[in-house]
């Protein structure tokens, strides 16, 4: 590449980088006008991506992780306003590693027989919850409603000042954002999260499919979601799109992304080859094997 072209790795950032190198790239092109910015994101494919002892906790990676990637081309040329598909409208970071039991939720390290993996606590659901709400609030009075803020803070004052035995008010971040993308870290993360934000199974379909079809890309996982409402024709101008990243140390990060031009009719994604045939329903009335041998007597 050319000398004048700045490369930066990202390495080690967990499930959450591609969040983090948009916001460094944001970052980049107040310094840089006129500029192009190529994120590459991919799973890990080092030693960590397969664990070949007994240890359960360290097993599941092999179970969930797949290989993937994604590049996006970010632009803050002028000129290029009116052919891109998304504007980005803010990116909120949470970092939780001050607490010994987020820090090591997630960890990399050797077993007892010098075997080298990934381990995960049973813990990590509720330091993931921790850290959303936490994004959750900081994130929430640059895009809800003024009337939903409003709601909360009377909550809080009834609960707080006046000792009122009330529940605790969630924001209906719904009347903010028409999509939402969740890391697809895994089937209880993704039901987890949408049950804190009062999610319909609409809203939680391109998590699931992403997960099902691709298992856990690691950070790539939510443009695999993008794609998926993409092939889907959902996006509409003026759509708001919520992407909530979650990564190891712990880490919560959010990207909000404003839809500037619809997809173009003929421009194709991963899931074009099969999109026809999603969603599939995994949680209830048909299982993973039902899906499956549906798919190969449709291809038959």
């Amino acid at each position: 590449m050319k000398e004048s072209v700045k490369t930066f790795n990202l390495s080690g950032m967990g499930c959450s980088a591609n969040v983090i190198a948009v916001d460094m790239a944001k970052d980049l092109f107040k310094v840089y006008r006129d500029s192009y910015a190529l994120l590459v994101g991919s799973e890990n494919i080092t030693r960590n991506a397969n664990y070949g002892g007994n240890e359960r906790y360290m097993m599941v990676t092999n179970c969930l992780f797949r290989v993937g990637g994604n590049a996006v081309l970010l632009s803050n040329k002028a000129k290029d306003a009116a052919r891109a598909k998304m504007k980005l409208m803010h990116v909120v970071r949470t970092n939780v590693a001050a607490d010994d039991e987020a820090y090591g939720c997630v960890m990399a390290k050797e077993d007892a027989d010098g075997f080298y993996g990934i381990g995960l606590r049973t813990s990590l659901i509720d330091v993931a919850g921790g850290a959303v709400r936490k994004n959750m609030a900081t994130l929430g009075p640059k895009v809800l409603p003024i009337t939903e803020l409003l709601y909360y803070a009377y909550n809080m004052i009834c609960i707080k000042v006046l000792k009122m035995n009330l529940k605790s008010y969630i924001p209906n971040f719904r009347l903010a954002f028409q999509h939402f993308c969740i890391h697809p870290g895994g089937r209880t993360v993704i039901s987890g999260i949408g049950k804190s934000l009062q999610l319909t199974d609409y809203d939680l379909e391109p998590s699931r499919m992403a997960l099902y079809r691709f298992g856990n890309t690691s950070t790539s996982g939510l443009w695999y979601e993008a794609a998926y409402m993409e092939a889907k024709r959902r996006f509409r101008a003026g759509d708001r799109i919520w992407q909530i990243a979650l990564g190891s140390g712990f880490k919560c990060n959010s990207a909000v992304w404003k839809v500037l031009n619809e997809t173009h009719p003929l421009e194709t994604t991963v899931w074009d080859d099969r999109i026809q045939w999603y969603p599939c329903n995994t949680r209830k009335a048909y299982t993973d094997d039902y899906c499956n041998k549906w798919f190969d007597r449709l291809q038959g």
